[in-house]
């Protein structure tokens, strides 16, 4: 499951993504001074990353992410910021090096949760913050529900890729996995987005990408079954301008 570059993301995910990120910056405050320095990971094209920048400074932000496409795309976009490539479960950092590290959208795509939290837990100095939150796919209230419950309707056993998205993103996953990775006076909470799209057209396009789980899916399908999808869907949603929301799980802890 991936995306097919930085654009495919932005146009796909970045639409919910991009007006989450400040609300889960606001979870975490740090002191402004020059050694409170923070980190993302699994920074994508660095959505949360320019964020960060933008409230502390490249020179206190460093990034990673294991995808070569991505860490290039955050790097063009935010010279200054150090971004490294590679797994939430073995960041290149010594321990104590940040004041907060942070986590958006990306727990529940780890291969070890419990290990690249523990990682985290690790960089971050004893009393700074860990945050994470991830889209409330088990309870059916993410970005790409409406797309996954239509092809519940019309395809209910091709449903891996929807099933592996609700894993670690069911009411109270972030919180056990944030206890077993050693976080102390862990808090849980939920933060929400809505998006308003001009049309269903403007809502589907990005569908047409090779995008995450759902270019995966349609890949398997046949021009007359994505068709069949579609018209389905725009049964389903407002021929006209419309509003969608979306649900974040959310977690803090700390080291």
């Amino acid at each position: 499951m991936a995306f097919g570059d930085a654009g495919s993301y932005a146009r796909f995910m970045g639409r919910f993504s991009e007006p989450l990120a400040p609300l889960f910056a606001d979870l975490v405050r740090v002191a402004d001074t020059p050694g409170d320095r923070v980190l993302d990971v699994g920074c994508g094209p660095g959505v949360l990353t320019a964020e960060l920048v933008a409230r502390y400074g490249a020179e206190r932000v460093d990034a990673i992410d294991p995808t070569p496409g991505f860490v290039l795309a955050t790097r063009e976009r935010l010279p200054g910021v150090d971004v490294r490539e590679g797994p939430a479960e073995q960041l290149p950092w010594p321990d104590d090096s940040y004041a907060a590290a942070f986590a958006q959208l990306v727990v529940h795509f780890m291969k070890d949760p419990v290990r690249g939290l523990t990682e985290m837990a690790r960089v971050t100095r004893p009393g700074g913050m860990v945050a994470a939150c991830v889209w409330d796919h088990g309870g059916r209230r993410g970005p790409l529900t409406p797309f996954w419950e239509a092809v519940d309707i019309l395809d209910p056993r091709q449903r891996a890729d929807g099933d592996r998205l609700s894993m670690g993103s069911r009411e109270g996953d972030l919180l056990r996995v944030f206890g077993d990775a050693g976080l102390v006076d862990v808090q849980g909470g939920e933060l929400s987005v809505t998006v308003r799209f001009g049309s269903f057209e403007e809502w589907w396009a990005p569908y047409t990408e090779p995008a995450g789980s759902v270019g995966d899916y349609l890949a398997t399908r046949s021009p007359a079954q994505i068709s069949e999808l579609e018209e389905l869907l725009r049964s389903r949603l407002p021929d006209g301008p419309f509003e969608l929301t979306a649900w974040t799980w959310t977690a803090t802890g700390r080291a």
